[in-house]
């Protein structure tokens, strides 16, 4: 099976369009909250930005303060809705490689190049991940993606089991530490990305680490 490629990690772009439509008629109902969602994501990409504020999100998007806290109560919200576009992209990247691939070795890696490629693609909610974004937010936000890295690591182990039942991974194998390396490689790799200033990218012979890390 063809490696899931990074245009499988979809961004929130169409909200782009959106916001440019907005200076010219007014926003469809749930339109205003996407747009309010992309311009959050793009400020998180600017590598040295000062902490976000709602007021600098209001005049990146020429709105009141108040017309942010229509449509999201808090800037936690804000964050929530983030969070919960990452969690439903990487799971149905997850689920369709499970789908696809039959064999327990290549899925674990397919698995880990997603990860990776969709922080390529989504510099802005790399530091999201990484938690660097939650710095002083909300300590829900941060309980919240603690819980999205564990299941993608019972994702991974799962996968590793399937390997060694059917005999694509040595059967010495243990399932949980290798899932637990896979996904702290992922982890090292988002936290380069971001604190290089996006420069380093997370796929870079991220398929010949792999290799190593699953023999």
């Amino acid at each position: 099976m063809a490696q899931p490629s990074p245009q499988q990690a979809p961004a929130l772009a169409a909200a782009s369009a959106a916001r440019g439509n907005a200076k010219r008629s007014r926003p469809r109902p749930g339109e205003r909250r996407v747009m309010i969602l992309q311009a959050l994501a793009e400020m998180l990409e600017q590598p040295k930005t000062e902490k976000i504020t709602t007021a600098s999100l209001a005049a990146k998007l020429e709105v009141s303060e108040a017309a942010l806290y229509r449509h999201f109560a808090s800037k936690a919200q804000m964050y929530e809705g983030l969070i919960e576009f990452i969690e439903q992209t990487l799971f149905t990247l997850v689920n369709q490689i499970a789908t696809q691939e039959p064999n327990g070795g290549r899925q674990v890696r397919a698995i880990a190049l997603v990860l990776l490629n969709f922080a390529e693609k989504n510099p802005g909610m790399t530091r999201v991940l990484t938690g660097e974004a939650l710095v002083g937010e909300h300590q829900r936000l941060v309980e919240r993606i603690n819980q999205l890295l564990e299941r993608l690591e019972a994702s991974l182990r799962q996968t590793l089991k399937l390997g060694i039942t059917e005999g694509t991974l040595p059967a010495d194998y243990d399932p949980a530490l290798r899932a637990n390396l896979v996904l702290s490689y992922v982890l090292g790799r988002w936290h380069r990305y971001a604190k290089s200033g996006f420069q380093r990218k997370p796929g870079e012979q991220a398929e010949a680490q792999l290799r190593v890390l699953l023999r």
